[in-house]
């Protein structure tokens, strides 16, 4: 007969499985709502009834779909603060905030709408500030506190986002930014930011700790930072501009052949598929965006903002970040029904 001790053990393992399944239920009805939402935006923007550009479109994409994988992914990795449950809470009307401000004129009525995402960015943030402070303190094991920092950077990503939507639907101008840098940006530190770090930081969990592993880390920490200099360098300088873009397109790169290697050895056969994917799509976007940064700094047009929105910005958002984010949690999934 079992004792009382072991009876409560089970009790409070199938309590923990029955809300683990209940929250991976929730972001995948979020997430698939979500595409769905999208797909029928796509559509109609395509025969002409919603008047929303290639940039609305890829931004979208972002609150619609690959938030909610984001957030799931981080969860599974060891996340699952306050802050971060009510962030996936309150993301489906977040989301839908968020498309009806890109539908709106800007002003101040889309600006206090925009503000429906910023608020589920900035839980989300909070939740990776308590990630930072956490890999400062406790944590002994090198690898875990190095994706830690990576998830902690990711949620911060997304406040930045939030508050460029902000500004874009609001018509401001910060340092004289003009449109359509400003949605740009957003688009930039929702996908180059927030998602990739995500995909990096699950690299980081499944990869073995060998000698190649230091070098994962390093990359991963180029990944999280990169963005944050890439911006910076629209307002100090071109040069840095070009240079910033240059290595961050590197280091995904780089980040792309730790996905492909790592992919190869998963146990999954659709999370294998789905990693193989992103790291080929992800290669071929970065040699666009690499190729971006040195056309624009050298004044050629030979490479526009629209272009790469339907070239680089799908491979990045569809072709990398979508199936990068799938992979890892299909991947996750199958790691932790072994685990029960």
């Amino acid at each position: 007969m079992k004792t009382i001790v072991e009876q409560r053990g089970e009790e409070q393992v199938h309590i923990l499985r029955r809300t683990d399944d209940e929250e991976h239920v929730w972001a995948a009805t979020c997430a698939t709502a979500g595409a769905s939402v999208w797909a029928g935006i796509a559509v109609l923007a395509r025969v002409g009834i919603a008047r929303v550009g290639a940039i609305e479109l890829m931004f979208l994409f972002a609150p619609l779909v690959i938030v909610p994988l984001g957030m799931e992914l981080g969860r599974v990795m060891g996340g699952g603060s306050g802050l971060e449950h009510w962030a996936q809470r309150v993301q489906p009307l977040g989301a839908a905030l968020a498309v009806v401000a890109i539908f709106l004129a800007p002003g101040r009525r889309a600006g206090a709408v925009a503000l429906g995402w910023m608020v589920v960015c900035v839980f989300m943030a909070g939740a990776g500030v308590g990630d930072l402070v956490r890999a400062s303190g406790a944590i002994a094991d090198r690898s875990a506190r190095a994706t830690r920092v990576v998830l902690g950077i990711a949620r911060i990503d997304l406040a930045v986002g939030g508050a460029w939507l902000v500004a874009s639907r609001l018509g401001m101008r910060p340092m004289g930014i003009q449109e359509p840098i400003g949605l740009l940006t957003a688009v930039h530190f929702h996908f180059a930011g927030f998602a990739t770090a995500m995909i990096a930081a699950g690299t980081l969990r499944f990869a073995n700790k060998s000698g190649a592993y230091r070098w994962l880390q390093a990359v991963a920490l180029a990944v999280v930072v990169m963005p944050f200099v890439v911006a910076a360098g629209f307002v100090i300088s071109p040069a840095l501009k070009m240079g910033a873009g240059l290595l961050f397109s590197a280091s995904v790169a780089g980040l792309a052949i730790f996905v492909r290697g790592c992919g190869s050895k998963a146990e999954d056969g659709t999370a294998r598929l789905l990693l193989q994917v992103a790291a080929g799509a992800v290669f071929a976007g970065m040699m666009l965006s690499g190729a971006y940064a040195i056309a624009d700094y050298a004044g050629s047009d030979v490479l526009t903002i629209p272009q790469m929105a339907r070239t680089h910005g799908i491979l990045n958002a569809v072709g990398f970040c979508l199936p990068g984010l799938l992979g890892w949690l299909v991947e996750s999934g199958r790691r932790r029904e072994d685990l029960w």
